[in-house]
């Protein structure tokens, strides 16, 4: 099998994914992952219902979003996918849902608070929001400057650390080096994120874990001293 055709299979696997975690409704969402050595991307069709997705009706583009294989147009989303690629280079996969909880937390334009060792098992920090998007943006090449949004958003930030943000008014998006691994971060993103809500609905002034146990937690899953698990053999 292929490279490209191994990569329908793993992305056609984590749109579904994302069904199969409650995710998305309807069209909502879309995930893509990027094959580094040829530059091409697999992503989900524009506005296909996720019951009618196929290997073979997931679009092929280049970088520059130029359509190389597939029938259909590809997501509405792409620019921003692309956006995301040649920003991170350490990035295999993109995932962008409206996941209830996290976009309720991007609709009220706040960051979801690290308040415990969940949230840190899996990103050092706050999850970050973007920066409302100025009208002239949203009128000119919208869904591009989406992406470049996020990436402002991680002038400061390692992508690797924090594989997961949420687009002011809009949803997140999450990241990882696989299409499966992004749509598990989409879902464990959904669940801090509810937790979030409910911790600061039952004690309002909760307060952020402490970062001693936050890098703990986060670092011996992720880096090169992590000890969590079997490894990779």
């Amino acid at each position: 099998m292929s490279t490209i055709a191994l990569l329908r299979a793993e992305v056609l696997d984590a749109n579904l994914d994302l069904v199969r975690h409650g995710l998305v409704v309807h069209a909502f969402g879309n995930a893509s992952a990027i094959d580094r050595d040829t530059g091409l991307v697999v992503i989900k069709p524009s506005g296909v219902p996720y019951e009618h997705l196929e290997a073979e009706t997931l679009v092929v583009t280049d970088l520059d979003g130029r359509v190389i294989e597939g029938r259909y147009r590809p997501s509405s989303d792409l620019p921003t996918h692309l956006a995301l690629y040649k920003a991170f280079p350490a990035v295999g996969a993109v995932v962008h849902t409206h996941s209830r909880y996290a976009t309720i937390w991007a609709q009220a334009g706040r960051e979801v608070p690290c308040l415990g060792t969940t949230h840190a098992d899996y990103f050092r920090g706050d999850i970050p929001v973007t920066e409302p998007m100025t009208p002239a943006a949203i009128e000119s090449a919208y869904e591009w400057n989406t992406g470049q949004m996020i990436v402002r958003r991680f002038s400061a930030l390692d992508p690797l650390e924090m594989p997961a943000v949420l687009v002011h008014s809009h949803g997140p998006f999450c990241w990882a080096k696989s299409a499966r691994a992004a749509a598990d971060l989409a879902l464990t993103l959904e669940e801090v994120a509810c937790m979030a809500w409910h911790t600061l609905a039952l004690n309002p002034s909760a307060k952020p874990i402490a970062a001693a146990l936050r890098d703990k937690h986060f670092l011996r899953k992720h880096g090169p001293g992590a000890y969590y698990g079997q490894g990779q053999g």
